[in-house]
């Protein structure tokens, strides 16, 4: 038999990792400087930022459910709709309308599921900062390693998702 190893995911799942604040606004973030003057210095710090609007940004799942699992989120931390600007809402569907376009073109899903989930019993993975998922389904994508193997297989690395999806962001705003 073979096993597929993801220890990373570890801390995740059983939340045991450190609290290292929010991670939206982190990925916002200016990056930090190199540690030593031999090293090159650190790309801007869009990792798995595909697209950045005025008051939201697109950002890839670093714990994808799918390939091309992406997030709508508001550059300021709220926690609710209800907090958020007229402009932020705005812009928050605006960006996950033109997800679905970017998505649909890039991977040909049979569906998608879209939603926000507030507050832990809710299953939000991030409390206090509100934002849309966005996950592009297949016919058949709930397979028995998922089921029962609890494991999700995905064919494409996150670097590479980001790569296809930045152009087609960048296109569809003109």
């Amino acid at each position: 038999m073979e096993r597929l190893w993801t220890p990373w995911r570890l801390a995740y799942i059983t939340g045991t990792g450190q609290d290292v604040g929010c991670v939206f606004c982190m990925a916002l973030e200016p990056p930090h400087p190199a540690p030593r003057a031999d090293l090159p210095e650190p790309a801007e710090n869009e990792g798995l930022i595909v697209f950045r609007g005025t008051t939201c940004f697109v950002i890839l799942n670093l714990f994808p459910y799918n390939n091309g699992h992406l997030m709508v989120v508001p550059n300021r931390h709220v926690a609710t709709l209800a907090e958020a600007t007229p402009e932020e809402l705005t812009e928050l569907i605006e960006l996950t309308r033109r997800a679905e376009v970017a998505l649909t073109e890039a991977y040909e899903p049979h569906g998608m599921n879209m939603g926000i989930n507030l507050g832990k019993p809710a299953g939000a993975g991030v409390l206090g900062h509100v934002h849309m998922h966005v996950v592009p389904r297949w016919n058949g994508d709930t397979n028995f390693i998922s089921v029962v193997g609890q494991t999700r297989v995905l064919p494409e690395e996150l670097p590479v998702t980001a790569a296809r999806l930045r152009p087609i962001f960048q296109r569809l705003a003109g």
